[in-house]
């Protein structure tokens, strides 16, 4: 990833005066962070030009959600390997699911009942409204051990899906790899790639990269909100130039950091398409 460009007119050793130019991306993703407080990771990267921008790219949070997108194409993998079909049942109790996933009954969203959903219902349903036992059925089914392959195959060094009482923990820059591998379709085939674009672009919540985007800007992205941790990741659509936005962040306001989100996904499609 590309630090801010310094460059000079003049040799710095004959103490004469510099010039230094900043990155212009970086400048208004900057310029959207100013005054925020907490930590924020940002990479920027236009997928046409190769323009690039990041900010604290390899600092390690807990995901949230962001674990799905992991989840999301490990199991496209097994679906394309034969393993799997999409229209395969998966069912399980909700108390089972607690226990396997080590959620207690204070953290737990539900306590009792049963949930059922075919494969393909259940990422279309954890990706769009992250819905959490969607993927704890679609993790059991592909097993820890293949999502673990699957971050080690693809390079993803500094991510880990969370054993026991761990939580699974990533960076913007694996975050930013993943989705620019998933655009290439380094995942999966074209069909496949396609369809995960496709459940991206569904994507219900609106807060972060959407919120302050025009209405027919056509945006791919999935959302982490884990405590004080607020995330947002995704592909904005557009003719000046696809480009992939990771910002993750850490505060004592996941409200105002939401919104700090909104700010750096509106200046950076500003940059990329002004006239």
């Amino acid at each position: 990833m590309i630090d801010p460009f310094i460059s000079s007119k003049t040799n710095p050793a004959n103490n004469e005066n510099t010039e230094i130019l900043k990155n212009p991306l970086g400048d208004v993703v900057e310029t959207a962070l100013e005054g925020s407080k907490g930590s924020y990771a940002v990479v920027i990267k236009n997928l046409k030009t190769g323009e690039t921008y990041s900010k604290n790219e390899s600092k390690i949070y807990e995901t949230g959600s962001l674990y799905k997108l992991w989840v999301m194409a490990a199991t496209y993998k097994q679906i394309q390997d034969g393993i799997l079909t999409k229209d395969e049942l998966l069912d399980d109790t909700i108390s089972n699911l607690n226990r396997k996933f080590g959620i207690g009954p204070e953290d737990a969203e539900l306590t009792s009942g049963s949930i059922d959903m075919t494969v393909a219902e259940a990422i279309k349903q954890m990706i769009t409204i992250s819905h959490n036992y969607a993927a704890m059925l679609l993790t059991d089914k592909i097993t820890v051990a293949s999502l673990e392959s699957f971050l080690k195959t693809n390079g993803f060094s500094s991510s880990s899906v969370g054993k026991g009482n761990e939580v699974p923990k990533s960076n913007a820059l694996d975050i930013a790899l993943f989705l620019e591998k998933l655009y290439k379709g380094e995942l999966a085939d074209q069909v496949n790639t396609a369809e995960m674009l496709d459940i991206l672009k569904a994507q219900t919540f609106d807060g972060g990269l959407p919120k302050y985007l025009p209405e027919d800007v056509i945006l791919g992205n999935k959302t982490g909100d884990i405590g004080w941790f607020k995330h947002d990741a995704g592909i904005i659509f557009s003719e000046k130039g696809d480009c992939l936005i990771v910002v993750m962040s850490e505060s004592e306001s996941p409200a105002g950091a939401q919104d700090r989100i909104a700010l750096v996904s509106k200046a950076v499609y500003e940059y990329f398409n002004k006239q």
